[in-house]
């Protein structure tokens, strides 16, 4: 296999590159800014002024749906030759979404590009692809041990030609947007069936329907993130058209593999190129703060992290890039024990440069004055986010054992 950068992307990765210097990093301070302007005017989760533009330049020089495959909706990149641009993006958790790449919008639209009719993707992929409005996932229950897909108690019961629904969410990324306007909900229909796997569907849920209440935002390691939010969410007899159902009852399970396995190579993607970002940020630090009479960088110590901190990206990235390879090769089902791999490996590898770069800056790294804090957030929640370790790490043992049993 080889992973060289092929001439689109290179020319992507050069303008993604460019843009991030001109745009993105100079921005920062603005977008702290307009998150506490738009908390003061009490709409913390109404999209920050200086997004539209940005969005809008984004398109103009071709960085725009850049994760989605199909190539009538986008550029039809691989899953490797996307996989240096998501890192990019990465660098900074707020940006993906000014190149319409942040999730979970970019794993709703690969569902309706796969699995909507020709009305579902006219009335929701096609805003979506326009960056025009949001979308969530609401599939994590309180109630349940949601590892287990299985366990998924919200009731989605046909009555004439609606679906009723009824069931209690929370940690529904992106809810809370004022642009977000659709759920693509996992719920059960046919909770009896006997394989446990057709007990679910796949529903798609305008966010404005009458029973459709937001409860409370939740926090990610006490900390709320506006615009996006994470919130719980009631579903209380909440009427929709049998139209709205995805390829059909039963078959929600199915769309969830196939959902989540790009989803999760995304987010080990973006994962990469936060730790990137916080092992420059370490380097900096470093060699800028004398302790003891001598530099930190020359201390024993930090240069055992440093060299720590290369190898686990260096680890994560190339692993990274052997599970898109599968996946562009042999599909996203065959190569579900590189994704469940790299699911584990990249979260926990990376979450530990971020932790180094926070002690590197001490008391800073544990402020609101550098973005670590947000990063290490970002790292630590996707040991559970998209399933947690302990599923993925039994379902890579399975896999082993397969041949022996």
């Amino acid at each position: 296999m080889h992973f060289e950068f092929t001439p689109r992307v290179i020319a992507l990765r050069e303008e993604l590159l460019r843009f991030m210097d001109e745009y993105v990093y100079p921005n920062e301070k603005r977008h702290e800014e307009e998150l506490a302007a738009n908390a003061r005017a009490g709409r913390p989760y109404a999209e920050l002024p200086m997004m539209a533009g940005l969005k809008a330049k984004a398109r103009e020089r071709g960085l725009w749906n850049l994760f989605l495959p199909e190539s009538e909706h986008g550029p039809g990149l691989s899953n490797v030759e996307y996989a240096p641009l998501c890192e990019i993006m990465g660098r900074r958790y707020w940006s993906s979404e000014i190149f319409n790449c942040s999730a979970p919008d970019t794993g709703n639209m690969e569902v309706l590009a796969r699995y909507g009719t020709k009305a579902q993707q006219e009335r929701w992929l096609k805003p979506l692809l326009a960056g025009e409005i949001r979308s969530s996932f609401a599939m994590t229950e309180p109630e349940v041990a949601s590892s287990d897909a299985t366990n998924i108690r919200c009731s989605i019961r046909r009555e004439g030609g609606e679906y009723v629904i009824n069931g209690r969410k929370w940690y529904i990324t992106g809810a809370m947007n004022e642009r977000c306007e659709i759920f693509v909900l996992m719920g059960k229909t046919d909770p009896d069936n006997a394989d446990r796997h057709k007990q679910q569907s796949m529903i798609l849920v305008p966010k404005n329907t009458p029973g459709v209440t937001i409860v409370r935002d939740m926090a990610l390691l006490g900390v709320y993130d506006p615009p996006f939010g994470h919130p719980e969410i009631v579903f209380e007899n909440v009427r929709v058209p049998v139209e709205n159902i995805l390829l059909g009852e039963g078959r929600g399970f199915e769309i969830a593999q196939g959902r989540l396995g790009p989803g999760r190579i995304h987010h080990c993607m973006r994962a990469i190129g936060m730790a990137e970002a916080a092992l420059e940020m370490m380097c900096q630090r470093l060699v800028s703060r004398t302790a003891f009479h001598k530099p930190l960088s020359e201390q024993g110590v930090w240069r055992e992290r440093i060299a720590e901190s290369r190898m686990l990206i260096e680890q994560s990235r190339w692993m990274v890039l052997n599970a898109a390879y599968r996946m562009d090769t042999v599909g996203n089902k065959v190569a579900a024990k590189e994704i469940a791999m790299i699911k584990v490996l990249t979260p926990n590898n990376c979450v530990k440069v971020v932790d180094w770069a926070m002690q590197a800056f001490g008391a800073m790294g544990l402020s609101q004055d550098t973005l670590l804090t947000h990063f290490y957030a970002y790292e630590r929640h996707l040991r559970v986010a998209d399933g947690p370790d302990e599923v993925h790490r039994n379902a890579i043992a399975k896999q082993e054992l397969a041949a022996y049993q």
